[in-house]
C-alpha cells in the first residue's frame, strides 16, 4: 500500500482519522495525502461575491483551513511519514473523485458521521457517496 488519502473536515474529529491512517502508513510504509474540500466561492454557486468584509472573511477561513491541514501534515512528517496537505474548493464529491483519479491511492479514509434518517434522505452522506463512486478501498471511520 503506497498511498493513503484522508478526507479532512478541518475539525477536531480529523485527529481520529489521522490516527487510523498513521498506524496503517507506519506499518506499510505509505505516504499520506490530507485532502480538504472547502466551500466554493459565492460566485461559483450563483451568488454575488458580496461586500469586502465577506470576501475578507472567506479568505481568512481558507487561510485557517490551509494552516490546519499543513500543521497536521507536519505532525505526520515528524512521525516519519511522507505527507502532503491538499486544499481544494468546489463540490466535495466531484473534487474528491477527481483527486482520487489523479493520485490513484490504495486507500481513502473518510469520517462517517451518524445522521438521522431524514438527513440521509434529503442531504445524503458524503462518505458513502464517495465510496460508491471510486475504484479503491474506503475506510469509513465512525465519528462522534
Amino acid at each position: 500500500m503506497n498511498t493513503i488519502i484522508i478526507l479532512c473536515d478541518v475539525a477536531e474529529t480529523d485527529q481520529l482519522l489521522i490516527v487510523q491512517a498513521e498506524e496503517l502508513a507506519k506499518a506499510l510504509g505509505s505516504k499520506i495525502y490530507l485532502l480538504h474540500v472547502a466551500a466554493p466561492n459565492p460566485d461559483f454557486v450563483g451568488y454575488d461575491v458580496g461586500p469586502q468584509h465577506e470576501r475578507d472573511w472567506r479568505a481568512e477561513t481558507l487561510k485557517h483551513e490551509r494552516n490546519l491541514l499543513h500543521e497536521n501534515a507536519v505532525k505526520l512528517q515528524g512521525s516519519g511519514i511522507t505527507s502532503k496537505a491538499i486544499l481544494l474548493q468546489g463540490s466535495t464529491q466531484e473534487k474528491v473523485i477527481d483527486e482520487v483519479k489523479l493520485l490513484e491511492p490504495d486507500l481513502v479514509v473518510v469520517g462517517n458521521h451518524k445522521h438521522s434518517f431524514f438527513y440521509r434522505i434529503f442531504i445524503g452522506n458524503v462518505g458513502e457517496g464517495i465510496a460508491n463512486k471510486i475504484n479503491c478501498p474506503v475506510l469509513l471511520v465512525p465519528l462522534p
